[in-house]
């Protein structure tokens, strides 16, 4: 479906009374190297828990296997930008550290209210079909976005733009019709490996490649099970999510703070001391996180996190609110507080503790945690 050549300049001007920084339009197909990345990906396992991506490989290969009529995808960008350096969070280890990305309101109800005011404004207008994502569906948002001009999938696989940074949320709106596609973005990272140098995890087994398994964003938000030993001290206090690799991005002196108030740090989300966290149950969860992406996780993975991060801190002060979660009718919570509790603990302490839960508990399960 053809559509009259100003209908992008409409589009820009609308785009950005909604909040967006900028658009740039793609085909509504992707180079055959995105799906083969994908591929690639899922061949090394690289996906752990997301069982969804394997699910939906096909789909997700092709904007046009979810909707065979899309001609053209709208590649809408916002800024949320820190106003502070998220890598001097890591030095608060008695308070938890919550990624900048979900320290407001959850992003996807935020951007996906704008898009669909945009898509219905566009439709009404042009007369076209339109569909609009923001990274729930089998659609690989970066790719297109990269595709569209929007910018480039840096070395630490997340968009980077040239007068944006790294701090960039994407939303896509699918249509029928035929508009003017932008020219592809260029790479620019050059020789810079900061992003892949600082990961505290080494998720980056390559450049331009994460192993998902490895990476704290993934640990702390997507992983069903325990925290593995090995990357339990190097999550430090990142209770969810973790922005590392975006940080140090030289790109993000362009970067532009959160102009959407919705997404603006809340002061509950912004370093919440762990003594506060160790303290709720699951109401209490739900209700301080309520309408923010953290409460993604739910309540046990959340409380995993945090026993965590209380196990690093080094403040003795934890441990009478460590030890109740001993007490947890979850494995997932009661295992990681022992090992809090380890951290806590000097020896003789902790054998005092392990014998007296252990004089307690028939549970073989139990047991097995004090290992």
């Amino acid at each position: 479906m053809a559509t009259s050549p100003d209908i992008r300049d409409w589009l820009d001007a609308v785009a950005q009374k909604e909040g967006f920084a900028f658009i740039r339009v793609a085909p509504a197909r992707l180079p055959d190297m995105a799906g083969r990345g994908l591929a690639r990906f899922l061949a090394d396992n690289f996906e752990g828990d997301m069982s969804w991506l394997r699910d939906s490989a096909d789909r997700r290969s092709q904007p046009v296997h979810m909707w065979p009529e899309a001609r053209s995808a709208i590649v809408c960008v916002m800024n949320y930008g820190p106003d502070h350096d998220p890598i001097d969070n890591i030095a608060a280890t008695s308070h938890g550290n919550i990624s900048v990305y979900a320290r407001g309101r959850d992003y996807h109800n935020v951007i996906k209210g704008k898009l669909k005011q945009l898509a219905g404004r566009f439709a009404a207008k042009s007369g076209a079909a339109v569909k609009v994502f923001v990274d729930t569906a089998p659609l690989m948002e970066k790719p297109l976005a990269a595709e569209a001009g929007a910018g480039w999938q840096g070395k630490h696989t997340n968009l980077v733009a040239r007068d944006g940074g790294s701090w960039l949320f994407l939303g896509v709106i699918l249509t029928n019709a035929e508009l003017v596609h932008d020219s592809p973005g260029h790479d620019h990272c050059g020789s810079c490996t900061k992003c892949l140098d600082i990961c505290p995890t080494n998720a980056f087994p390559a450049p331009y490649r994460l192993d998902a398994r490895r990476c704290i964003s993934y640990l702390t938000i997507e992983h069903q099970g325990q925290i593995p030993l090995e990357f339990r001290k190097a999550i430090g206090n990142r209770i969810f999510g973790c922005d590392d690799c975006l940080a140090v991005c030289p790109w993000n002196k362009y970067a532009a703070r959160a102009s959407e108030a919705k997404l603006q740090a809340l002061p509950a989300l912004t370093l919440p001391p762990l003594a506060e966290l160790l303290v709720l149950d699951d109401p209490g969860f739900r209700t301080r996180f309520a309408g923010t992406p953290v409460r993604r996780a739910g309540y046990r993975r959340f409380m995993r996190n945090v026993l965590v991060a209380a196990g690093n801190s080094s403040d003795f002060t934890l441990v009478g609110l460590v030890t109740v979660h001993l007490r947890s009718d979850s494995s997932l919570v009661r295992g990681m507080a022992v090992w809090a509790a380890r951290q806590l603990l000097d020896e003789n302490s902790y054998q005092a503790l392990k014998l007296t839960h252990m004089a307690d508990e028939c549970d073989l399960m139990v047991r097995a945690e004090w290992v």
